[in-house]
């Protein structure tokens, strides 16, 4: 008595169709990301993404996975690119590389999206202090020569805000210049150091001289656009400027709160 031959499976049973299906839609949302055109894609998206009013995206090119922006933030105009790394799908998360250019700054890293709505970014950059020289002006605060060098930017974004931020920049002295009534007032300073973390309702940035034991100045960035700036008595004394000797180098000689954007309150 012979045996019976086995019954020949199928070649697409159901759980390879479906897996056949999920690598099909893989490779077509694949393909979508790396040629669709940047600029549709904006356009499909940007009536629901909500930007600050004093952010305005005027252009966009390139493809989707490699692309590149024109923006203009608080009237500075700004170029933005990036590119798309490939995702993490066990995490749900999205890495990219971006760079900011203004016509004399930069700054560049590495961004991480998750779902469903967090970000952290990881950067480094050079800010040339006259770029910004009107804003400045305006805003009534000092100016110094030379560049800030970014050293370390992290931040991390999630529930519609910043959750954590901490960040180190150096600036290599020199040359100050200061509003004092109808005169302006001068002084060289020595190398500098600024100190960023997180403060409740924004971020908070300290000035320090490199080598100093104390806060020359700090100020408070609220994400409502306000600024707090304090002045302590230690900057005076960098500044060479006269000042009772009753007061220590910690204690506080001016207190400064305004907007730092235009419309913040």
């Amino acid at each position: 008595m012979s045996d019976a031959e086995p019954k020949p499976k199928p070649f697409l049973r159901p759980g390879k169709v479906l897996l056949l299906l999920l690598l099909g839609g893989l490779v077509y949302l694949g393909a979508l990301i790396v040629f669709i055109p940047a600029g549709w894609a904006w356009h499909k998206a940007s009536p629901y993404v909500s930007l600050p009013a004093q952010v305005q995206v005027r252009q966009v090119a390139g493809k989707a996975w490699d692309g590149a922006a024109g923006v203009i933030v608080a009237g500075f105009p700004v170029g933005v690119r990036w590119q798309l790394e490939w995702p993490s799908l066990m995490a749900l998360e999205q890495p990219m590389k971006i760079s900011v250019e203004s016509l004399q700054s930069s700054v560049s890293g590495n961004v991480t999206l998750g779902w469903p709505a967090n970000m952290r970014l990881d950067a480094k950059g050079r800010i040339a202090v006259a770029e910004f020289e009107e804003l400045i002006r305006r805003s009534g605060g000092a100016l110094i020569e030379g560049d800030i060098s970014i050293d370390r930017l992290e931040l991390e974004w999630a529930d519609d805000r910043i959750v954590d931020a901490d960040g180190f920049g150096r600036w290599a002295g020199g040359q100050v210049s200061w509003p004092m009534g109808s005169q302006t007032g001068q002084a060289r300073f020595p190398p500098m150091q600024v100190d960023l973390d997180t403060i409740n309702g924004g971020v908070a940035l300290v000035v320090a001289e490199q080598a100093g034991k104390g806060p020359a100045a700090d100020a408070s960035i609220l994400w409502n656009g306000m600024m707090e700036l304090r002045v302590y008595k230690r900057m005076i004394d960098l500044a060479g400027q006269p000042w009772p000797d009753s007061a220590g180098p910690d204690d506080i000689v001016l207190r400064v709160r305004q907007p730092l954007l235009p419309g913040a309150r």
